[in-house]
């Protein structure tokens, strides 16, 4: 079985050690450790760290990255995480929308406001 250091992990993701003792801390990951208490992970483990940090790219909280990678250990065929990962998804989804829908706001009140004061200065420029 192929196993990798904390060090080799770090590199491969470009993250510090301490995120991954993080994680670890938070049981999100579980390594073997040797007999003198090096960490050795697994393909496994690998794979979760790779969907904790895709989870954390969406926008997902590591409660909701937990629950959902739970979920796989508990229902092997996965029909539960696909649930609760769409459930999730389209709340994030939703979110994004909303914040998109508000800076799209801000924007044109910006370009508004942008707009007035050019228009201010041309007209004290024409005074002078």
């Amino acid at each position: 079985m192929n196993y990798y250091t904390i060090s080799q992990l770090a590199e491969q993701f470009d993250i510090s050690t301490r995120t991954i003792r993080y994680y670890e801390e938070r049981g999100l990951i579980s390594p073997i450790r040797t007999e003198s208490g090096q960490r050795l992970y697994t393909k496994k483990d690998r794979a979760v760290l790779k969907l904790i940090l895709r989870g954390k790219r969406f926008g997902f909280s590591l409660e909701e990255i937990h629950e959902m990678i739970s979920l796989f250990d508990n229902d092997r065929t996965g029909r539960k995480q696909l649930e609760k990962t769409i459930a999730y998804g389209e709340q994030k989804l939703k979110e994004v929308t909303e914040r998109i829908e508000d800076l799209m706001q801000l924007k044109q009140e910006m370009e508004s406001i942008l707009a007035d004061f050019r228009e201010r200065l041309q007209k004290l420029e024409g005074i002078e």
